[in-house]
């Protein structure tokens, strides 16, 4: 780990306040090689494009985000996909601003919240039963929100830097005795995801069921999976 981000108390101010997730994001993305350069941020133009375009003001932490990492494919689309200002769309009072890679389910911010400087994001689940689909409780405030977009996203950055595993019994105590969960707070779904971090390996536990692994440098993986082993996706290619 860099002398210059300790993770985990980044993240504790990440999630105490949006100056702090901002700080998080830019230091996460210099520290685990996903660096932010100039032009990875949505310019202001295209955000006031869009406010014309749907008729609304949109939230500052939004905003500050868009200008940030809008356009850091790194940092934001390794796996599901934000949508630029010009496909963000309206749907049952929601503005949506990121969907799954598989159209499983859209992130979006409610409009009746706009009011607020850092309002929440809901998640909606493209179900078969369409009637049956509705805006539920993901992560509030929405700077929290794009903190765990960027870690989940990272973890699917490939570059022999991650990896993932389907957990057995042997798994979580292991898991537990090499890692210090993060200070993270609980998904509001009700499931058991957690966040840990093991030296230079960032780490979310699915609920027992999987665990995804994001490393610093391939060694630093190499290394984590020696001392949690099992079937593990990339190591057995």
């Amino acid at each position: 780990m860099t002398r210059e981000f300790a993770l985990p108390a980044a993240l504790a101010r990440a999630v105490a306040d949006r100056r702090g997730a901002w700080h998080f994001i830019e230091g996460f993305a210099a520290a685990w090689d996903v660096a932010r350069e100039p032009g990875h941020g949505v310019p202001e133009a295209e955000l006031r494009a869009a406010e014309a375009r749907l008729g609304l003001r949109l939230p500052p932490a939004l905003r500050e985000a868009y200008l940030l990492i809008g356009r850091h494919a790194g940092l934001t689309g390794n796996h599901d996909r934000l949508l630029a200002p010009a496909e963000w769309y309206v749907e049952d009072g929601a503005l949506v601003i990121r969907t799954e890679n598989q159209g499983a389910a859209s992130w979006g911010t409610p409009l009746a919240d706009a009011a607020r400087e850092d309002p929440p994001l809901r998640v909606r689940p493209d179900l078969a039963d369409k009637a049956a689909e509705e805006w539920q409780p993901w992560l509030d405030p929405l700077s929290l929100a794009f903190v765990e977009l960027v870690l989940s996203e990272s973890l699917h950055a490939g570059r022999g830097l991650t990896d993932f595993l389907e957990q057995d019994e042997g798994t979580l105590p292991l898991l537990r005795a090499h890692a210090t969960r993060l200070p993270f707070p609980d998904y509001p779904h009700g499931g058991l995801t957690r966040w840990y971090l093991a030296g230079d390996v960032v780490l979310r536990d699915d609920g027992g069921a999987a665990l995804l692994a994001r490393a610093r440098t391939p060694e630093a993986l190499r290394a984590f999976r020696a001392l949690v082993p099992g079937d593990w996706l990339e190591d057995s290619c």
